[in-house]
């Protein structure tokens, strides 16, 4: 289960080295996210401080993050996010990363939490979408629940400007795919989907504000 102490005291922190950092965050789309039932968030993956953007903006919902076993064993953060009920996925170990798509489905069904992931796997320093893992999106599919796209821009730069000026990210919620959509549908069809909605709404984001 989620821990309400330190979910608070995360999420405090989060909100704290993001205000140090000097994030301004621009959403769009919220209205888009269900309120009604759990959800799996997918979205694009360029900087470390991705989730902690996208969990900030997204503090109305319970949100927990599938992430690479790494982020898991780090002093400080690894204990924290373990008892916010991140899961670690081995994406090199086909028999563990099941067991840790079950899991999360597990969790989405007892109404814990919703689950985002980055099908990317690891950042993108490109700025493109990297080939995608499309088997983690499995966890909407066993859960029955929707997905909701979301593209985010700009979060590189937070780190090239830190404490020097402030950081403008954009996080748009796209599009949400219904669970009954997903039903029948193979992970590679339901990824492809996700790809075209997300590729398209990162190039009109960042069209939009200049950067491409």
């Amino acid at each position: 289960h989620i821990s309400p102490f330190y979910h608070a005291l995360t999420m405090a922190l989060d909100g704290w080295i993001l205000a140090l950092c000097r994030v301004k965050i621009h959403v769009t789309g919220l209205e888009k996210v269900p309120t009604d039932t759990e959800y799996l968030f997918v979205s694009n993956h360029r900087s470390n401080f991705d989730p902690m953007v996208q969990w900030w903006a997204l503090r109305r919902w319970r949100l927990a993050f599938v992430s690479k076993p790494s982020n898991m064993r780090k002093f400080v953060i690894g204990p924290f996010v373990r008892r916010c009920c991140f899961l670690p996925i081995d994406r090199e170990n086909a028999r563990n990363a099941l067991t840790t798509i079950n899991a999360a489905a597990d969790l989405i069904r007892a109404h814990e939490c919703s689950f985002a992931i980055y099908p990317e796997g690891t950042r993108s320093k490109s700025g493109k979408l990297l080939p995608w893992h499309a088997g983690s999106l499995k966890i909407a599919q066993k859960a029955n629940v929707p997905i909701v796209i979301c593209s985010l821009v700009n979060s590189r730069a937070i780190l090239r400007n830190m404490f020097r000026k402030h950081t403008e990210v954009w996080l748009d919620v796209l599009d949400v795919i219904p669970a009954e959509e997903l039903a029948g549908k193979t992970t590679i069809e339901v990824g492809e989907r996700v790809h075209a909605v997300m590729e398209a709404g990162v190039v009109r984001r960042e069209q939009a504000q200049g950067l491409r």
